[in-house]
């Protein structure tokens, strides 16, 4: 019974990690980049609405500050990837995104304080209702339901309309679909700069669940990446139900005095597994 209390307890961790991995999801399906700065931009809208309501402006205005700053943040970084890396190969973008993020710790240590949290307003954290003797907050409950709408709009937009067909063509092949006469550069941007936005709405969300200074928000991209990986950077559905997961297996382990020290490194586990599983079956199809 304890350790069913705590793999529910844990859902409120995997309904973060499956947001933030379809977050990063989003940017990698729509304009092929394995992007490291995704959590990174969405702390820095997180900590321009914390401090722009410590600075008395309302909560509402507060958060949409934080949305412009955040889409801001990704569009600027989305401007640097689409006009000198547009035709690079996915590692070196990847590298670029890397080094960036380190550039974006940094830079957001000395904007916000590298270990100096704030207080992240949280409305949704009141009893919704009781599983197993565990009392499940709204919060939970908003996480996982903003979870299941970033897996299932871009689902509906990639297969259902004609600007999804363009997106498909835009990730595959951008240098073709420009010549084909798709605004290749103006629709990587808008991809970008949404992208932005809505992974610092997803920080807003999750931050008061964690330990609230900016390198700890930002750091969440390793659970971000292990969500991602168990959906194979393809699937939303199993980015969400990865991040799940993920939560629970971290909620699972608290129960265990000599297991609880390690939860810390559950992603970087399932991580190397997931690409050591992938490169053993394709040797398997290889050796068929």
């Amino acid at each position: 019974m304890l350790q069913l209390s705590t793999a529910i307890a844990g859902l409120i961790g995997g309904g973060a990690f499956a947001l933030l991995g379809l977050c990063t999801l989003l940017t990698y399906r729509f304009v092929a980049v394995v992007n490291f700065t995704q959590t990174a931009v969405g702390a820095f809208g997180a900590f321009a609405m914390v401090i722009a309501k410590e600075h008395g402006v309302p909560l509402a205005l507060a958060v949409v500050l934080g949305l412009i700053a955040g889409a801001a943040a990704h569009a600027a970084i989305g401007f640097g990837m689409t006009r000198y890396f547009a035709e690079g190969s996915q590692e070196v973008k990847t590298a670029v995104t890397a080094v960036l993020f380190t550039a974006l710790l940094g830079l957001g240590g000395m904007l916000f304080g590298a270990a100096h949290p704030h207080a992240f307003p949280d409305p949704f954290n009141k009893p919704a209702f009781t599983v197993a003797n565990v009392t499940v907050v709204w919060t939970v409950v908003v996480v996982c339901l903003l979870a299941l709408v970033f897996a299932v709009a871009p689902v509906l937009v990639l297969n259902r309309t004609h600007t999804g067909l363009l997106l498909r063509a835009l990730a595959s092949r951008p240098r073709t679909a420009e010549l084909v006469g798709v605004p290749a550069p103006r629709l990587a941007m808008i991809v970008w700069t949404v992208t932005g936005a809505a992974t610092a709405l997803a920080m807003m969300v999750v931050a008061p669940s964690f330990a609230n200074d900016f390198s700890s928000l930002s750091l969440l991209i390793t659970w971000a990446f292990a969500a991602a990986l168990l959906g194979s950077f393809r699937s939303f559905w199993g980015t969400l139900f990865g991040g799940l997961g993920l939560g629970a297996l971290q909620g699972l382990l608290s129960s265990f005095e000599s297991l609880n020290v390690y939860r810390g490194v559950v992603p970087l586990v399932v991580i190397i597994l997931v690409l050591v599983w992938n490169q053993r079956h394709a040797r398997w199809d290889a050796a068929a």
